[in-house]
């Protein structure tokens, strides 16, 4: 199993890369990335459990214990990332000088919506490299949400992506 975890660790890295080296807007680069393995990892898996008893919210149990058996996870997010200047409304508001994101429930937003494309190219890119590698992962929101309110990044928004190697993926046939 050494080898598999030293395999994990290597394709969580080039899922790391393509991540940075995704298209940005502009060519500008708001995107966070990290690696959270090892004892974080199950500390992390705990939060999300009690994150979900204290709030109520679903399935951060069931999310939480798919963390837990995880050999690593990437949290990839947007820290302090400056409207395009587009002036497009697709945020939700007409111009970008009115956009002023603010602490949330969840997230700090709102947020430019090409930035928000950004995270999420950036995201797909980690994502398919790992599939590239036969790395079990799986995006999860939920994670992204923990990973704030838990300390373990300093994202406005941020995406979790456990990644196993096991002889059956145990992200999917989970019950909800």
């Amino acid at each position: 199993m050494a080898e598999e975890m030293r395999g994990l660790r290597v394709a969580a890295e080039l899922a790391a890369v393509s991540a940075r080296t995704a298209p940005k807007s502009k060519g500008e680069d708001f995107v966070k990335i990290m690696i959270v393995e090892g004892d974080a990892l199950k500390r992390f898996a705990d939060a999300m459990v009690a994150y979900g008893a204290k709030t109520g919210r679903r399935n951060f149990d069931r999310d939480g214990d798919n963390v837990r058996n995880s050999g690593a996870m990437l949290l990839i997010g947007l820290k302090d990332a400056a409207p395009c200047g587009l002036n497009c409304g697709a945020c939700g508001v007409q111009t970008c000088s009115e956009l002023k994101p603010k602490e949330l429930d969840e997230f700090k937003g709102p947020q430019c919506a090409w930035r928000q494309q950004d995270l999420g190219i950036a995201v797909g890119s980690a994502a398919k490299t790992l599939s590239i590698h036969n790395i079990d992962n799986r995006i999860m929101y939920r994670a992204g949400v923990v990973a704030r309110k838990a300390g373990f990044c300093n994202c406005d928004i941020c995406i979790g992506i456990p990644l196993s190697v096991t002889g059956k993926n145990i992200y999917f046939d989970r019950k909800t």
